[in-house]
């Protein structure tokens, strides 16, 4: 058992913690909602997932703190997470998924490697945060080698584009824009708050905000279809699970111990922890740019964590 003095030097780094084991979590979500949307289409796939997400908060905030619902979040709490929600989850998400579509999945991650500066530059204007200079050598490392890996160009028909068009590019800047204001967002809405209520009610948002959008573009159908494919269900439950639940749960409680940009940038290195599951479960080849990619990022996020705090 440890003892508090053993215990401090992870408390001190709980939110660089929570924001590895946030990567951690949508690693395996990607891989889900990959295989989902592959079987239900991405648009009935964001109302899919949100609400099981939804239904998912319910008995695990009952058991948690005695509130299936967040009853007890404050205006200003429901104000600023709900428009996180709507910012992050409904328009992030669907510029996000419409990108992937377009430019594919290595040039839409590059334009999402973003995120970081976004976030570190929002969370500056917003919250007055500064970033020491020890952690934005940190921050250059690990986006870039995130960068380096996701810029490596693929064969085309290996299910990328090999080059970017306008509206691809303004769809992924506006999938990051998204998901990096949504954090700032949170931040700003979740003060004193539950981190996992507090993703309840952004996700509740983000769902509300796809009904909204099912009705405009009269959709239904969409969702009709897909909701008797049973295994395109299966795949988006798990990612459920880890994405929307415990994945963004753990982003916001990473936000809440430290620094927008670090934490977003520590999340940033998906791309990277998702090369060992491809190659296992795609067959696909890693490069040696890959492998460098991979240990530029890792040496950026231990720039962050090793550095001592004040």
């Amino acid at each position: 058992m440890l003892e508090p003095q053993d215990a401090a030097p992870f408390l001190a780094y709980r939110g660089e913690l929570a924001a590895l084991a946030t990567a951690g979590c949508w690693t395996v979500s990607a891989l889900a909602f990959t295989a989902a949307a592959r079987r239900l289409g991405s648009l009935a796939l964001n109302l899919v997932r949100l609400g099981m997400a939804c239904c998912l908060f319910v008995p695990l905030e009952w058991a948690a703190r005695g509130h299936p619902f967040p009853t007890d979040a404050t205006a200003h709490n429901w104000f600023w997470l709900s428009l996180s929600g709507l910012v992050g989850f409904t328009l992030g998400d669907l510029c996000l998924f419409r990108a992937l579509v377009i430019l594919g999945p290595r040039l839409t991650m590059l334009v999402m490697s973003l995120v970081p500066i976004i976030a570190t530059f929002a969370g500056w204007i917003v919250l007055g945060e500064r970033l020491a200079l020890v952690s934005g050598a940190g921050m250059f490392l690990t986006v870039g080698g995130v960068a380096w890996v996701v810029m490596e160009r693929l064969p085309a028909d290996a299910g990328g584009r090999t080059s970017a068009s306008a509206t691809g590019v303004l769809l992924a800047l506006g999938g990051a824009a998204g998901q990096a204001v949504g954090l700032i967002l949170s931040k700003l809405g979740m003060e004193g708050y539950d981190a996992f209520a507090s993703t309840q009610i952004r996700a509740g948002a983000g769902l509300a905000g796809f009904v909204g959008l099912f009705f405009i573009l009269r959709a239904w159908p969409r969702l009709a279809e897909a909701l008797r494919k049973p295994a395109g269900l299966g795949y988006a439950a798990l990612g459920s699970v880890f994405g929307p639940v415990v994945g963004v749960s753990l982003s916001l409680l990473a936000l809440q111990h430290t620094q927008a940009g670090i934490a977003a940038t520590i999340m940033a290195i998906v791309p990277v922890l998702i090369i060992p599951f491809v190659v296992i479960i795609y067959h696909e080849r890693v490069s040696a740019r890959a492998v460098w990619g991979a240990v530029l990022a890792v040496a950026g996020v231990a720039l962050l964590f090793l550095w001592p705090r004040n």
